[in-house]
């Protein structure tokens, strides 16, 4: 979706403001048509309007055929960002369907100077913007760092003489070169205070780069991580103001195509810090007073001096009030509170995707919420956390007892119904295999049958940094020693074509020896010699 002018017509434009071929200081066309090139966005606002075009079109995309999904794994640095979009890259041959979650948990826990701290919203708010402007910068540095392997294979074909159509296939492909750029789906929280201060950050990370904004319907003060309890929920008409603050924000910015997540928590929140002020029946405060859970006044249970009471459906009751002020919902209301949540966000909020947080992954949940969405939002997509905070290989496992004992296919005591099931004896059986079977295909069920356009995992680089840490750690500090590093590491990324295993050249070096000449001609002084250690690993990872 980035409109780059091509190599050739940058070129010609320079060749025309320079018809020498150089500037009056001695500086070629190339050299400076190569820096444009490489230049891939001129600003990050314009990441963020190029790629809100590019979700807009996958969106669409979705809507035709379910198949079309899109995918992220969270990243707690430009770095995790950078090598996951390299290697997907070089998986597919493309970057398309896949993004960056941008994780509120992993801000807090990871990147938040107040030390290692929940995701409660204790982290600063600045530390957000911070981490999307990190990501763009280390994508658009993969953009440099191939780009110039590129140029420096077209000055080497052209020193060598190389046919016309050898050069025109290497410019095919500089003109061709898709960025590492792509949308970051950037966390909020639920917008670090008043609907004025939402529209303020929010204004920060769309600068930053962020097409995609994701907000949640907790209360900013009491925030708490979805999968954690205490969770309170704000009145919708609340959150529905904070919706327009993000969408105030993009249009102020210009990004017209901007995307708003609208998350509910309601389905594991049983507390509200306020009750709203309904201005007649059926409206929005009325459909969220009505899930409070409430004891009737009578004479044999009178109202107490400052208490608080409302009438509802005719008859004078009692909010059930914690001691902390914060009010109670009934049991067993959490899914009808989503629905309505929903639909509201969609019709009244303006936003574009919804996001349910799940205590649990189950396909035909989600799906019965989406199906009843759906009949007032037909289009009604979502974005999904298929959350490290689920024990997947149980729940799995679980559904698939459940689901073979109602066929008739085992009977109860073939296997456990508890933790047991996690055992390793359980894996190569037939119910461990049929739950593996339907963990590789849970994204493509739950985007075909229960709405899901984006499927995302919030926390795989925080666990997979501290796995691969400690299975590092294991062995170097153990027997293995350095063999640890060699077998774990290095031949792995030399045998995948990992380009960090020329770890000198993947933080730029070679970015620096191209600049040098440009400048300083036979004068530089160059890293990428003969004496570079990085030469050991030839042609691996390029």
């Amino acid at each position: 979706m980035n409109n780059r002018k091509k190599y050739s017509q940058i070129r010609e434009e320079l060749q025309n403001r320079y018809p020498n071929g150089q500037t009056s200081g001695g500086i070629f066309v190339d050299e400076i048509a190569q820096l444009k090139v490489q230049n891939t966005y001129s600003t990050h606002l314009d990441i963020a309007k190029s790629m809100a075009k590019v979700m807009r079109s996958d969106m669409a995309a979705y809507d035709a055929d379910p198949n079309n999904f899109t995918q992220s794994l969270g990243c707690w640095s430009g770095f995790h960002a950078q090598q996951m979009i390299k290697s997907v890259k070089r998986l597919r041959g493309t970057t398309k369907g896949a993004y960056v979650y941008l994780s509120g948990w992993m801000v807090a826990g990871l990147r938040n100077r107040f030390g290692h701290l929940p995701d409660q919203s204790m982290h600063e708010k600045t530390a957000v913007a911070d981490l999307i402007e990190e990501i763009y910068v280390s994508l658009r540095q993969a953009d440099e760092v191939a780009l110039n392997d590129l140029f420096k294979e077209l000055r080497s074909a052209r020193e060598n003489k190389a046919s016309e159509q050898a050069l025109n296939d290497i410019i095919m492909r500089i003109d061709n070169f898709e960025s590492h750029v792509v949308p970051i789906i950037a966390d909020i929280d639920a917008g670090f205070g008043n609907e004025h201060a939402t529209y303020l950050l929010a204004k920060e990370l769309i600068k930053a780069g962020a097409c995609c904004l994701q907000i949640e319907n907790q209360v900013s003060d009491a925030k708490q991580c979805g999968h954690q309890d205490g969770k309170v929920t704000v009145p919708r008409e609340d959150f529905i103001e904070k919706l327009r603050a993000c969408r105030l924000a993009f249009e102020e910015l210009g990004v017209d195509d901007g995307v708003i997540v609208a998350r509910t928590d309601s389905l594991g929140a049983g507390l509200t810090q306020k009750i709203p002020v309904s201005q007649e029946a059926g409206d929005l405060s009325s459909e969220y007073i009505k899930w409070l859970k409430t004891e009737e006044i009578s004479d044999l249970n009178p109202a107490k001096e400052n208490e608080l009471i409302i009438i509802r459906d005719g008859k004078t009751v009692r909010p059930e009030r914690l001691a902390n002020g914060l009010f109670k919902f009934k049991e067993n209301t959490g899914r009808a509170r989503v629905i309505e949540d929903c639909v509201a966000s969609l019709t009244q909020g303006g936003a574009d995707l919804l996001w349910i947080e799940t205590d649990t992954p189950d396909v035909a949940e989600i799906a019965g919420m989406v199906n009843e969405i759906r009949q007032v939002v037909p289009n009604a997509k979502l974005t999904y956390n298929n959350s490290p905070s689920f024990n997947w290989t149980l729940n799995l496992r679980k559904q698939v007892r459940a689901d073979w004992i109602e066929q008739g296919k085992i009977h109860e005591e073939d296997y456990p119904e508890g933790t047991e099931l996690m055992s390793p004896e359980f894996d190569e059986t037939d119910l461990g295999l049929e739950a593996d079977a339907r963990l590789r295909r849970f994204q493509v069920d739950i985007s075909t049958q229960a709405g899901v356009f984006h499927n995302l995992i919030t926390l795989p680089t925080f666990h997979m940094t501290a796995k691969a840490t400690d299975e590092l750690a294991r062995g170097y500090f153990g027997e293995d020693m350095m063999f640890a590093y060699v077998n774990t590491i290095q031949r792995e990324e030399i045998r995948r074509g990992v380009s960090a295993v020329k770890h000198q050249h993947e933080v730029g070096s070679d970015l620096g020896d191209t600049f040098k000449e440009m400048v300083g001609g036979d004068r530089a002084l160059k890293a990428g010699g003969s004496k570079n250690t990085m030469n050991q690993f030839g042609s691996a990872a390029e």
